[in-house]
């Protein structure tokens, strides 16, 4: 059964694409939200329509977690990207007018980012691509290991905060490398414990559904009111979109963290692991 808020996704998504022409005001204004939403909805759908379950109508409260989280992790890497090298901005938040509209506006438009990628994720394991990828063999995974793991990414993130023209990148890994291997040791999913168990539907399922929500997000944003630009040195040539043909490979590792960030912070509020399953 497809669900009947699949069918508002579908109709929040038209809407927007025609609007892109249209510029119907106050909704070109609002279009992220609207976009994402309707994404979410759709492919929330989809994924019940072929697995009977879904985040929405099963999982609702993990859901309102993945929408509060997602805010608050994008505002971080906002504030990490104002306060370095500012390789985004934003343009067109002038029609707003006054300034809580457009944090408003910000806080929802972030607030999609995990569901997003995370419904992605789920529709990519519901096909079944990857059920069958492991690796060669099992790798131990030890102390040495894990805190060699968390060592890399502390030097990730301490290159990128004192020398952001040159190791702007590292803070799409940095996160992921200190926190994974704490959800590990604490017994919360992690992209770790696969070198184990040798499965990779988690982890490449995550890797697709970032690159497949990293062209969408351009691909709306290039015709949006508002919209963000990029100031990327040495790699900002050849674009799609507004981002920098290179600049894709990023929502690889980008899905792998959040995936971290996020069951760091379930751990933290107490979430069991048999509750979690993504």
């Amino acid at each position: 059964m497809f669900r009947k808020y699949g069918v508002l996704g579908i109709l929040m998504i038209a809407f927007v694409q025609v609007n892109f022409f249209l510029r119907i005001q106050p909704f070109a204004l609002w279009y992220f939200p609207i976009v994402w939403y309707g994404y979410i909805f759709l492919v929330d759908a989809l994924v019940y329509r072929m697995r009977g379950s879904s985040f929405i109508t099963g999982k609702p409260k993990r859901f309102a977690y993945l929408v509060l989280l997602s805010a608050a992790f994008w505002w971080l890497f906002e504030l990490f990207n104002s306060l370095t090298i500012r390789n985004w901005s934003y343009v067109g938040g002038a029609g707003f007018g006054h300034p809580a509209l457009k944090y408003l506006f910000g806080t929802l438009s972030f607030s999609t980012v995990l569901p997003a990628v995370f419904e992605t994720a789920e529709l990519v394991k519901a096909t079944r691509i990857f059920s069958r990828s492991k690796l060669h063999k099992e790798h131990r995974i030890t102390k040495g290991l894990l805190h060699g793991f968390m060592s890399a990414g502390i030097v990730c993130l301490v290159l990128f905060i004192t020398m952001p023209v040159i190791f702007y990148p590292l803070i799409w890994v940095a996160f992921l490398l200190i926190i994974d291997p704490v959800n590990y040791m604490h017994g919360q999913p992690s992209i770790i414990r696969h070198l184990k168990d040798r499965k990779l539907v988690v982890p490449l399922s995550l890797m697709l559904a970032g690159l497949v929500c990293g062209v969408l997000w351009e691909f709306w944003n290039s015709g949006a009111v508002i919209k963000w630009t990029y100031d990327i040195p040495y790699f900002g040539f050849l674009k799609v979109f507004e981002m920098p043909v290179l600049g894709y490979i990023g929502y690889l590792p980008f899905a792998l963290e959040i995936y971290a960030m996020y069951y760091f912070m379930m751990g933290i509020l107490g979430q069991k692991k048999s509750e979690i399953t993504i």
